[in-house]
């Protein structure tokens, strides 16, 4: 995944005007965490936090550890999210040591291609049970497609290609389209 920085001071506008649906995705990912017992939360793509910040308002008290790429949005999630342990890295790189009651990611999996999405949720998958994905995807007709993508910095895969990595890592998998480029993935462990 190339580097790249975004503005902390203008992220969330920014993301607001590029990807409608953005708070409705946002939202939708918090939700999908409901009825989870999460005492420990591995977050990919802290950003400024919003995302965990939706969560945490479901599990309060959870020990949060998110990475991200980028120390310029580090630094204002550690403004937000004082008690949380968050780290510089990339997605491609030794996530932290598990084992976490859930892993959650919103707006991040989307700059990997599909080896490293592959490869992700391997990754994933051996530190959890629960992983709860809300991201851009590739919609059925092409025609669909509001969110401006690069094809670059933005690789997105169709929810298809991603449901059959998720099982692949050994997950059963529920998707909530949230508009046609837009999917949340609640991801549970198959037993």
């Amino acid at each position: 995944m190339a580097g790249w920085d975004w503005d902390p001071d203008t992220y969330l506008v920014e993301m607001s005007a590029e990807i409608p649906g953005y708070a409705e995705l946002q939202d939708a990912v918090a939700t999908a965490t409901e009825g989870i017992d999460a005492l420990t939360v591995l977050e990919l793509g802290t950003g400024t936090g919003e995302t965990a910040l939706r969560v945490l308002a479901l599990h309060p008290g959870a020990a949060w550890t998110g990475i991200d790429s980028s120390e310029a949005m580090l630094a204002r999630a550690r403004e937000r999210l004082p008690p949380a342990d968050l780290r510089l890295g990339r997605l491609e790189d030794a996530l932290p040591p598990g084992p976490f009651d859930l892993v959650v990611s919103a707006l991040a999996v989307h700059h990997l291609d599909a080896d490293g999405k592959r490869d992700l949720f391997t990754r994933v998958a051996q530190l959890t049970d629960v992983f709860v994905l809300g991201d851009v995807v590739v919609p059925e007709r092409p025609g669909d497609a509001v969110i401006e993508i690069d094809g670059v910095y933005d690789v997105p895969s169709t929810a298809a290609e991603q449901v059959a990595w998720l099982r692949d890592a050994g997950f059963d998998v529920a998707v909530t389209p949230i508009r046609a480029d837009l999917a949340v993935f609640r991801c549970r462990k198959l037993r």
